[in-house]
């Protein structure tokens, strides 16, 4: 294996792992009313440099994927329905380990609930790029319209038709 790709696979694990702390945090929280959101995630980015997993600056880009991922995800719930972020995933939800995908939507729920907090963040964070790790669902190339499936969080490639590297989450339709 590649050192590069060994460190591409670093990352998508990180990824993951912080998704999972930040959902075991927010599960405290629910409980002991500490932590939002926007903490969960410092306190999953600060654990993974503790633990020698990732650097300072990886993690922060981690935890800066992660915050994206669900603004967007806790934006697309505002409607409160399940179906719909079955929609936004457009994937069949059989793709997804159960486990994954529980995860995520508890995560996302939280989202929606501190949602408010990120209204200024939003606009930012509609805009992916090549190199960048996301979470499932489809993206779609900003200069073809090209879209790309992911089944589970990994890095984004260039478009495979133009080789575009700015990419958004399409608009309901």
């Amino acid at each position: 294996m590649s050192e590069e790709s060994q460190h591409n696979e670093k990352q998508v694990h990180a990824y993951n792992q912080m998704m999972r702390r930040v959902k075991k945090t927010l599960g405290k929280a629910e409980k002991a009313a500490a932590p939002r959101l926007r903490q969960a995630i410092e306190n999953a980015e600060e654990r993974a440099v503790e633990l020698g997993e990732l650097s300072r600056e990886e993690a922060v880009q981690i935890g800066d994927y992660l915050r994206r991922d669900l603004q967007d995800a806790g934006e697309y719930l505002a409607g409160d329905e399940a179906q719909e972020f079955k929609d936004w995933l457009r994937i069949d939800l059989n793709l997804i380990e159960n486990q994954l995908f529980d995860m995520f939507l508890s995560v996302a729920d939280q989202a929606k609930l501190d949602m408010l907090d990120f209204q200024e963040q939003l606009a930012e964070a509609t805009e992916y790029r090549t190199g960048e790790i996301t979470g499932p669902g489809l993206l779609a190339c900003m200069d073809c319209g090209e879209e790309l499936h992911f089944h589970a969080a990994g890095h984004i490639p260039p478009c495979p038709k133009c080789r575009g590297t700015y990419f958004t989450r399409p608009a309901e339709t």
